[in-house]
């Protein structure tokens, strides 16, 4: 089983440069997902097409990093690879992929804030792939203090829910499968076997992801319809469209390396009540209670999961101190 190494497992620390990341990270996924309504809903734009201009921008951009970091990493000189090299890259790149091109087609049948709301369930699934695959095990009070995040995210949303079975079934299938994705980029990012650079995961999973994108290309593209439809205007807005991905991306992987994969998926959370209160401001829905409730709730249930994870950090390490002093007892 692939472990992560002791300081990973530990309580999160929020440094400088984490915070700084994490906000990028905001401010990118921000970008992307309202570009990615744009293009989709009023550009008309194939979902197909988009997610592999996403997917081909990151693996361009993410060459480049690996030798031009721009302060966000150290550059790696790799004389060998590390196990099972290909294999991983290509699990990584076929899960990026299904993220990116099931979220679009979710967008294309439903509202932002449905979609956010099928992911609000994201922790619950990542403190259970993070059990099984890194043996990370959450305590009580960090379970509990998922629950107004998961409910808060919902409420904010419940105001303008819209469903359609192909839109749903696709915000199920890209909530699992970047729950995946994030849990198993943590290990190559820092468990001890493998220490990849975030842009060593941006470009080599880009570039297996080719062999996922092309039948899918060949198989689910209309091509004439979409050549129809090609403008410079929908080109400009694919070019920067992959721009905005590569950052948002290769922000979180750097973000990945500070914090645990289960704080990563809360911080996504909250990322996305974030997100919907901005679709509201930019796309003109109304705001309900409800939405304004929710959002207070998130609030609350990130700063209890913060207050939660310190709590049960001090209890990982008072139980063996207490043992240990019983054990002398009866020594002496």
């Amino acid at each position: 089983m692939p472990t992560l190494s002791s300081r990973h497992l530990s309580a999160t620390v929020w440094t400088r440069k984490a915070v700084v990341f994490l906000i990028l990270w905001y401010l990118w996924s921000g970008c992307t997902l309202f570009l990615n309504k744009y293009v989709v809903f009023f550009m008309k734009g194939d979902p197909v097409v988009l997610a592999c201009s996403q997917m081909w921008m990151t693996l361009i951009l993410g060459f480049l990093q690996m030798h031009f970091p721009l302060g966000m990493f150290e550059a790696q000189e790799r004389k060998t690879s590390p196990p099972n090299f290909y294999l991983n890259m290509l699990i990584v790149g076929a899960l990026r992929f299904a993220t990116v091109l099931l979220g679009l087609i979710a967008l294309n049948y439903v509202e932002v804030s449905f979609t956010e709301t099928v992911k609000s369930s994201a922790p619950a699934f990542t403190v259970l792939i993070s059990r099984v695959m890194t043996g990370e095990v959450t305590g009580l009070f960090v379970n509990l203090s998922l629950l107004p995040v998961m409910g808060g995210l919902a409420l904010c949303s419940a105001n303008e829910l819209s469903f359609h079975i192909l839109g749903f079934l696709a915000a199920i299938g890209t909530n699992v499968s970047e729950c995946l994705q994030n849990v198993f980029s943590k290990v190559l990012i820092s468990g001890d076997a493998y220490k990849y650079s975030p842009a060593e995961i941006q470009f080599y999973t880009s570039l297996t992801s080719l062999l996922v994108q092309l039948p899918v290309m060949v198989f689910m593209t209309d091509f004439d319809k979409t050549w129809d439809s090609f403008t410079s205007q929908y080109f400009v807005a694919c070019l920067f469209n992959g721009i905005f991905f590569h950052f948002q991306t290769i922000s979180a992987y750097v973000l990945m390396d500070f914090i645990s994969p289960v704080t990563h998926s809360v911080a996504n959370t909250a990322k996305r009540a974030l997100l919907i209160w901005l679709s509201v401001i930019l796309f003109g829905n109304p705001v309900t209670l409800l939405s304004g409730l929710g959002t207070v709730i998130v609030i609350l249930g990130v700063l209890a999961y913060n207050k939660a994870k310190e709590i049960d950090h001090k209890k990982k390490w008072h139980i063996p101190a207490v043992s240990f002093n019983i054990k002398e007892a009866r020594l002496s």
